[in-house]
């Protein structure tokens, strides 16, 4: 599924692929730009905005499209097969010299003055993979709106640009609440933090063939109650006990690249209760009831 990551990644791409390069050939194929021709229009660069792609093209030119939850674009050499999908799916192609690149079930794909791109992507909020990256700004307007639940704030591009379905699911069960919880309930300094880890988790996965929020390495461990109090030390003059360890099965080492997505009735790899299912927004969401707090469905 396309995010901020992910959308990074097919800009590259299409970078190192189109640009300071001659389009030997265009087609856009949708009604309104059918007739468009940047046929001898040198490509100056394509870059991400959140997750809309702007490839800018020599005259003033630049070429908006938006991914949303299946399109793609696939870059091939002159001779290669494409493989994107059947013929009817593609809706844009840009070629040169050295590289065909082909956009599939592009559900957005408009050509518009490069002054004007305010105009399809000025409404979104901090980039999180942006150079300008501020988390003030974000933080702000996710606040703006407290009675809002957090996983319908975190997808409002408005608030902060980037984050998906997928990063909302697993930066909720990160932040030990639901996505149905109020962002104005949350305890005092999560939001800052969850902030915080949603820059460094796309981060982290902006060069990643595939997506993981993960730690390979962790260990699985037996649950504690949500609200469980911190083991005190023990005085220095009496030698500390360890806690006794409940019964669980051994550890075993997570394979899992996602803690909850796309996990529904599987075993939370923190406690071992299987994983809900629900529809958030008609966009399904997943959570562990045993480790998040806060309403549900």
């Amino acid at each position: 599924m396309p995010e901020g990551d992910t959308v990074l990644q097919t800009a590259t791409r299409l970078h190192e692929a189109l640009a300071g390069q001659v389009l030997t050939r265009s087609d856009l194929r949708v009604p309104r730009f059918a007739t468009a021709d940047l046929s001898g229009r040198t490509v100056l660069d394509v870059t991400a905005r959140g997750k809309h792609l702007l490839t800018r093209i020599e005259g003033g030119l630049t070429l908006h499209s938006h991914l949303r939850m299946d399109g793609a674009w696939r870059v091939y050499a002159p001779d290669e097969r494409w493989r994107g999908g059947p013929g009817h799916q593609i809706r844009a192609i840009l070629a040169n010299a050295e590289h065909i690149a082909v956009g599939y079930r592009l559900p957005v794909l408009e050509l518009l003055r490069t002054s004007d791109e305010d105009r399809v992507v000025g409404h979104l909020g901090p980039d999180l993979l942006g150079p300008d990256w501020d988390p003030g700004p974000a933080l702000d307007r996710l606040l703006a709106a407290p009675e809002r639940s957090l996983g319908e704030a975190l997808l409002d591009q408005r608030n902060l640009a980037g984050i998906g379905n997928v990063y909302k699911c697993e930066l909720c069960f990160l932040a030990r609440v639901t996505p149905w919880l109020p962002v104005g309930a949350l305890p005092d300094g999560a939001l800052p933090r969850l902030v915080t880890l949603a820059e460094r988790l796309l981060n982290a996965n902006r060069d990643r063939p595939t997506r993981t929020t993960t730690i390979t390495s962790e260990l699985r461990t037996p649950p504690s109650p949500p609200n469980a109090t911190p083991v005190q030390s023990a005085p220095a003059t009496t030698p500390a006990r360890a806690p006794a360890r409940p019964r669980a099965r051994p550890p075993v080492r997570v394979q899992e690249r996602l803690y909850v997505y796309g996990r529904a009735r599987r075993p939370c790899l923190r406690c071992g209760t299987p994983i809900r299912l629900a529809d958030q927004d008609d966009r399904p969401t997943y959570w562990c009831p045993g480790c998040q707090s806060g309403p549900t469905p």
